[in-house]
């Protein structure tokens, strides 16, 4: 009779073939050759899953970890979830499940759930995307095509996830493998322009600090986020941060010159007071990942010809402020390994936060400019919020969104802003929270937000 896990194996390989057929692997998405669970294990799944959800957690023959959560009342419809990040610890078994929870409402709703931890700590998209699609593979393979396979980014995830539908969204025979992708905050103007104002703020806080590095540290050019071999850690970073602008205490234990550089920092990079210290983190540590680990120290960011605003002396800033100008070669690499072409294939969602404080809500225009470019217009629908967070937004939200993705998918019923409002109404007496969306926002250009760049720093 076989053993209990292969059991149930076969009893949802059969559901995947009544729903949707079964998927040989070598139609799948590329030439690659199948990826196999190295590793797979029945586990007891988390309390917030529906009762008599099935979980399975493994490491695919890359080494990536991943879990897998099946509701009893599956609808039939797989979705492949790619966390945000880059995370920049040694991934571990279990770390998929922060995201599970968070995203609990997609097996609430019916959906099987799939994330993987990717192979490697910190940053890299294109093998982030091989790492989710291999994990699509090892889903199909297990359990049969499901009716329906959607992809769901968040965050940094949401550049992982269009990245993968570019990818790998079509088998060797030239049909679709995903059905549908939905992105959430997510980072869509893709590597060389969604980080720009991190590069500003190595600059700009430099400028007023000048403890990032000491004087008496040796020198690094400030793009390199920090120097081969550095031991300097998060909570060292945080202490500098503080002496420079008390920026984590009350406004009267700070003195003038701290409010000084406080009030100028913000006001010139653009960003809240409450993710000043996560930006400057995020400009050190994952810009060492990407540019030491991953560019072999070229330089893919540039400041030159910026003319920074908004500081009490924008001239003294602009005239004392370290420039910088990009290695064409870093520029070329982290296009190719993040950047998007925005020639969609399948009906693509997207919601964010107008008030985002870590991924700027503008990204949303230069995604939407670039599929329109490309020709892809009608195969986006993009939606927005008032709410001012980032990792999580309100439960119902999500859960219309999957709803007006399976619609769309299988009954050609595109959503507007104006349907997806009214579908998370409907939600909310499933799910409680509030619903938040702005019908008729439109973001503003980049530009606006973020200081351009000059053309020839960009590929």
């Amino acid at each position: 009779m076989g053993s209990p896990l292969h059991r149930n194996w076969m009893g949802l390989a059969a559901l995947g073939l009544m729903m949707g057929g079964c998927a040989h692997i070598q139609t799948q998405a590329t030439a690659r050759p199948p990826v196999q669970a190295s590793i797979q294990t029945t586990r007891d799944c988390p309390d917030y899953l529906p009762a008599e959800t099935r979980c399975l957690a493994g490491q695919d023959a890359n080494g990536a970890y991943y879990w897998i959560a099946i509701p009893k009342a599956w609808n039939g419809s797989l979705v492949v979830h790619t966390h945000g990040g880059p995370r920049l610890k040694a991934p571990k078994p279990d770390d998929a499940l922060e995201d599970l929870e968070r995203f609990s409402v997609t097996v609430k709703e019916g959906f099987a759930w799939a994330g993987s931890n990717y192979r490697r700590a910190g940053y890299g998209v294109r093998s982030a995307a091989e790492d989710s699609d291999n994990l699509r593979k090892i889903f199909w393979d297990q359990f049969g095509r499901p009716k329906r396979t959607i992809l769901h980014g968040q965050s940094w995830g949401g550049n992982v996830a269009a990245k993968t539908a570019e990818l790998y969204g079509r088998g060797a025979n030239g049909k679709p493998v995903y059905d549908g992708v939905i992105l959430t905050n997510a980072v869509l103007a893709g590597g060389t322009g969604s980080y720009d104002f991190r590069a500003d703020l190595r600059a700009v806080y430099q400028y007023y600090c000048h403890n990032h590095p000491r004087p008496d540290e040796p020198a690094y050019p400030l793009w390199q986020g920090q120097p081969v071999g550095s031991t300097l850690t998060n909570k060292q970073l945080d202490e500098r941060l503080e002496a420079c602008t008390r920026v984590n205490q009350p406004k009267d234990q700070r003195t003038r010159t701290q409010q000084r550089n406080l009030d100028n920092i913000l006001a010139v990079i653009r960003i809240p007071e409450r993710t000043l210290d996560s930006h400057l983190g995020w400009a050190t540590f994952t810009f060492a990942d990407i540019v030491n680990k991953r560019l072999d120290g070229h330089n893919p960011f540039s400041n030159v010809g910026v003319i920074y605003s908004g500081s009490d002396d924008d001239t003294a800033l602009n005239r004392g402020v370290a420039r910088f100008a990009a290695d064409p070669e870093g520029v070329r690499r982290l296009a190719y390994d993040a950047d998007l072409g925005g020639k969609l294939t399948v009906p693509t969602l997207t919601m964010h936060a107008i008030d985002d404080p870590t991924v700027f809500v503008e990204l949303e225009r230069v995604f939407r400019d670039r599929v329109a470019k490309a020709g892809a217009g009608d195969l986006l629908v993009q939606s927005f919020t008032d709410e001012h967070e980032h990792s999580k937004l309100a439960t119902p939200e999500y859960a219309a969104l999957l709803r007006a993705m399976n619609a769309w998918i299988e009954r050609g019923e595109k959503p507007s802003p104006a349907s997806l409002a009214a579908g998370c109404q409907e939600a909310v007496a499933t799910y409680g929270e509030a619903c938040h969306f702005q019908v008729d926002y439109t973001p503003r250009p980049l530009a606006e937000r973020s200081y351009p760049r000059q053309a020839s720093s960009k590929p």
